[in-house]
């Protein structure tokens, strides 16, 4: 399995993909939606972990332009605290939110349950 993770804050994202190494997940980071778009394009990934606010490209953003490039990737969103209280839109709420900070167990348990493994 591998995952793509895409978040501003360098610290908490190679962190997070240090922990999910550690129990057999193979994670890619990058710091920017324009830089995900770049990695999509000369990799293959089974999910892709979102940071919702970053500068230059959203979250919400990015999943649209990941999904026409690569259909079958699933996607899990990371927010801030009480930014998912302020998501209206139908289709945002069929995602999948996780808050920071992230319990690993959770979003490993979501990882499998999302690509079936």
């Amino acid at each position: 399995m591998k995952v793509i993770l895409v978040d501003d804050e360098q610290k908490f994202i190679n962190m997070l993909a240090k922990r999910l190494a550690f129990r057999g997940i193979q994670a890619d980071t990058v710091f920017s939606g324009e830089d995900a778009i770049q990695k999509i394009q000369h990799s293959d990934y089974d999910v892709a972990v979102l940071d919702i606010k970053m500068p230059g490209i959203s979250g919400l953003e990015l999943k649209k332009k990941l999904s026409s490039l690569a259909p079958e990737l699933k996607f899990i969103f990371v927010t801030g605290h009480g930014a998912k209280n302020t998501l209206e839109n139908d289709l945002i709420k069929k995602d999948i939110f996780l808050s920071k900070p992230l319990n690993i167990d959770t979003l490993i348990k979501i990882i499998n349950e999302i690509t079936k493994k």
